[in-house]
């Protein structure tokens, strides 16, 4: 199991940012019966109070009045208790902030200035602090070096791109409580290899639908290795260096098996091979001009999306959810959630991006538009309605489980996947070099 302390020999590092003390901004609630007590409450003990200044953005429309914000105040609730731990003689060994829960907060690292941005009107989300500037720039640093220096990842007139995304911010804000650089670094390495491969294969550096399944299969094996024979095996290994997207993914997933625990990294090249089908099913339809039902497109983005990321906030925890709990059905339903809302978070938010891209880009607001014969705007709002369903549903699902299954591992890294959402969220909003709503409101 991996520890939660350095991985390496690098200097002591400034612990992750504690939430700050101001009040919240309410999230709207959930407009059916899923909005349950048990939501309300896990929600509470999960989501900091964090004010984020934004523009003021003109009102969502809204077909009928907004029901009223659930009550998150709620004193005392079952999973308040349960994220405590227990009390009274001899239970101190057994505090949840030990092996699973938070270690207590260093002082505060000096603020950050608040990000640029605003949020797509009537999304359902919740800020989140602003990430840690030390750690932000650690990590903006260290992974530039190993794109430029260990992998040789872009030529230099794409450097702008990389900076440009913005993945120390975004690495630093999805996972709050890595208990040291390192940490992020794995996960940081990963996410950056995953995009290499999009980009290059898929879509914006060369990317083509023609042929994929044999590149990806190939790149696949990078991180997923070829047990062949004697003969063949020194032509494989070669192999892995011969572009960009295979050098990043063998570096990266080298990392993480020293760090990761068998399972965990098993774990991730199985979410690994649900990604890599989402690509092919997306390719397929980019060949034959095929259209999906609305439904087929939700379908495919739950295997093209951000699965992978969430899945391994353990390892970058310092700490092991067991492979029976991550196994249960009502873990996996959780997961698939919290990856199915992040992913059209990323329609949403790349909608305008990709309008202005050579060829079609098939997002959920475009298919609903075609399939459901709606206009532009009112294809969008829906993908809104769209993504707010999916959301409660997530919170829903974690809070049920929190209750049904209150052990340790279970409740932190419920408490993980919860903040990736929301930093996944607050990377979209703030970076504003890739992304710029649509004029809809």
């Amino acid at each position: 199991m991996p520890e939660p302390g350095p991985l390496g020999t690098s200097p002591p590092e400034q612990g992750p940012t504690p939430p700050t003390a101001t009040p919240d901004i309410p999230a709207p609630a959930p407009p059916g019966p899923s909005a349950t007590s048990a939501a309300s409450d896990f929600l509470a003990a999960l989501h900091p109070p964090v004010a984020i200044p934004d523009p003021t953005p003109p009102p969502a429309p809204s077909p009928t009045p907004a029901p009223a914000a659930p009550d998150t105040t709620a004193a005392d609730s079952a999973l308040q208790r349960i994220l405590r731990g227990p009390t009274g003689p001899g239970t101190t060994s057994l505090a949840l902030t030990d092996t699973y829960g938070q270690r207590p907060d260093p002082a505060p690292p000096a603020a950050a200035p608040p990000a640029a941005g605003r949020a797509v009107p009537g999304l359902y989300h919740h800020p989140v602090p602003e990430p840690d500037p030390v750690r932000v720039e650690e990590v903006s640093h260290r992974i530039k070096r190993w794109a430029e220096d260990e992998v040789q990842l872009y030529p230099e007139e794409w450097e702008g791109q990389f900076d440009g995304f913005s993945v120390g911010r975004y690495m630093v804000g999805c996972h709050p409580d890595a208990p040291t650089v390192d940490h992020l670094m794995l996960a940081t390495r990963l996410m950056v290899a995953e995009n290499a491969v999009d980009d290059c294969y898929c879509e914006d550096h060369g990317g083509s639908p023609v042929g994929l399944g044999g590149r990806l299969l190939l790149a696949h094996t990078a991180i997923d290795h070829f047990h062949t024979t004697a003969e063949y095996t020194p032509a494989w290994r070669e192999s892995l260096s011969s572009d960009a997207p295979r050098r990043a993914y063998d570096s990266a997933m080298d990392y993480f098996v020293r760090a990761a625990t068998p399972s965990q990294a098993d774990r991730y090249r199985h979410d690994m091979a649900r990604l890599h089908m989402g690509y092919l099913a997306e390719a397929a339809w980019a060949q034959t001009g095929h259209v999906p039902e609305v439904w087929e497109y939700l379908a495919m983005r739950q295997f093209n999306n951000f699965r992978p990321c969430p899945t391994i906030t353990d390892s970058v925890g310092g700490y092991e959810l067991p492979a029976d709990l991550h196994a249960q059905p009502d873990m996996q339903r959780v997961i698939a959630l919290a990856g199915n809302a992040t992913t059209i978070v990323n329609d949403l938010y790349s909608y305008t991006k990709e309008l202005n891209s050579p060829g079609r880009h098939l997002n959920l607001p475009v298919v609903i538009a075609e399939r459901e014969q709606l206009c532009e705007r009112d294809a969008y709002l829906k993908a809104v309605e769209v993504h707010n369903e999916l959301q409660h549903a997530f919170e829903a699902a974690a809070a049920d489980l929190a209750e049904a299954c209150p052990l340790p591992p279970v409740l932190r890294f419920l408490k993980g996947v919860a903040a990736w959402v929301d930093g996944n969220h607050d990377w979209h909003r703030t970076n504003t070099y890739r992304y710029s709503l649509p004029d809809f409101w």
